[in-house]
């Protein structure tokens, strides 16, 4: 594998240019791991036994901004690269970083602090100039036995399992979410670990869960990542309303898959890579309303008015997580409307049209689909909506208004609460077809409100 990356290219500079100056340097970390794999990684980072001050002053643009713990960041025209100093965690009183730490020129005790096996891989890029896969496994420098457990497919914790989650609890996510992500199974010992400190998750901040949740909901494994969330006994402590879904049972004339919990996690197993993050929360929480909604009546299971509950469990979730407004209205949205495909073939034009309007209109379609996908299959519905959603042009579903508030005060017509009903019969009027001109918007209103 040849890489050509810019990426890839200020990495190899960085490590030539320690090197130069006498220092060990290696890429560290994911890169290694991604290459081994045969994937082009996202970014790269160095490790070095150059202290903080040295990596400062080798290179034109340089940024401190963890010296404490001896992460610098060297900069040029296209990327940023991390550069770690090699060195030795203390105590974690917090959970998250090390209360101090101290700088080696050790590369085996560097990895040593490092989360999994499969990421305490170093690797000298100099050495293995076409990152051929034997170069690459040559030129590795593995403490930790990496590139067995690699070769596995084994997710297991460096030394002591219970010490790496001490230090830092998102770990017990990220262990979750690596195992997901590449296909591996989680080593009993390691396992054993994150079931046992898996309440302790609740002293993580919720933007740092927020995001590795988010990342198992849009690296395309979301339904295995979820599987063993629950497995583990994080789902109950970082989602306890998606557990609730387990149990409750649907009505199998629409629903012959089974329970909630395996609905939901059909329609995950169809969320592809790269899906937007309000589409992939959106599909995990879109039936969030029904085990508080079950009831048993005479003719079949109901969950009555789950679409409301839900979007009220919703709206709590994306609180706690301190999702962004703008993230939030769109992933209630999707809550709020998921149900509206069953009607569309009997909407009105103009209500078909505003329903169209939803913003990323886009994702609820997707949604629909997998919805379906994940239950009897049935896509007429979806069918008809996305047939005449590409059908119609913009300008139909969005029309130029014939009338606005200030034609009417020209009119005559006292600004009030009775403007906002009078333009939105006319702008009904005109979805519907049955108006054109502002001439007879204008007669309409004089029909139905007097002059």
């Amino acid at each position: 594998m040849l890489l050509s990356s810019p990426q890839f290219a200020a990495a190899l500079r960085i490590v030539e240019t320690l090197r130069g100056k006498d220092y060990e340097a290696y890429l560290a970390g994911g890169c290694v791991r991604d290459l081994l794999m045969g994937r082009e990684p996202h970014d790269y980072d160095v490790a070095t036994s150059a202290a903080p001050d040295v990596v400062l002053a080798s290179f034109p643009r340089t940024f401190a901004v963890g010296a404490h713990f001896g992460v610098v960041l060297v900069a040029d025209e296209e990327t940023v690269t991390e550069v770690a100093t090699f060195r030795s965690d203390g105590a974690y009183s917090d959970g998250r970083r090390p209360d101090s730490v101290r700088y080696t020129l050790s590369a085996e005790e560097d990895v040593q602090r490092r989360d999994f096996t499969v990421n305490g891989l170093l690797l000298n890029p100099l050495a293995a100039p076409q990152l051929s896969s034997d170069e690459l496994r040559q030129a590795v420098l593995d403490y930790v036995g990496g590139l067995a457990d690699l070769d596995a497919g084994v997710i297991r914790a460096i030394g002591e399992p219970m010490r790496r989650f001490e230090e830092d609890r998102l770990r017990l996510l990220r262990a979750v979410r690596f195992a997901a992500r590449f296909g591996f199974a989680i080593e009993p010992v390691t396992l054993a670990a994150i079931r046992a400190m898996a309440p302790k998750i609740s002293s993580v901040s919720r933007e740092r869960v927020r995001e590795e949740l988010t990342k198992m909901l849009t690296e395309g494994h979301a339904r295995r990542a979820f599987e063993l969330l629950d497995e583990t006994g994080l789902l109950v402590e970082v989602l306890p309303e998606i557990a609730k879904m387990k149990g409750v049972q649907q009505p199998a004339q629409y629903h012959p898959e089974g329970d909630v919990w395996t609905h939901t996690l059909m329609l995950l197993e169809q969320l592809e890579a790269g899906a937007p993050l309000t589409l992939a929360w959106g599909a995990l929480l879109h039936d969030v309303g029904k085990p508080a909604t079950f009831r048993v009546a005479p003719d079949r299971i109901r969950f009555d008015g789950h679409v409301e509950v839900g979007m009220a469990i919703g709206a709590q979730i994306c609180q706690r997580f301190r999702f962004s407004n703008d993230e939030t209205q769109q992933i209630l949205a999707l809550i709020e409307n998921h149900m509206r495909f069953a009607d569309a073939e009997r909407m009105k034009p103009s209500t078909l049209k505003r329903f169209f309007r939803l913003e990323e209109f886009p994702q609820h379609l997707a949604l629909h689909k997998m919805d379906c996908m994940a239950a009897s299959g049935n896509l007429d519905h979806w069918n008809f909506v996305r047939e005449r959603y590409e059908a119609m042009p913009e300008e139909a579903v969005r029309p130029v208004p014939l009338l606005t508030g200030r034609e009417l005060i020209a009119a005559g017509y006292a600004p009030g609460p009775r403007f906002k009903e009078i333009l939105r019969q006319v702008e009904d009027a005109q979805l519907e077809g049955a108006i054109h001109t502002l001439d007879e918007a204008m007669a309409m209103v004089r029909e139905r409100f007097g002059n």
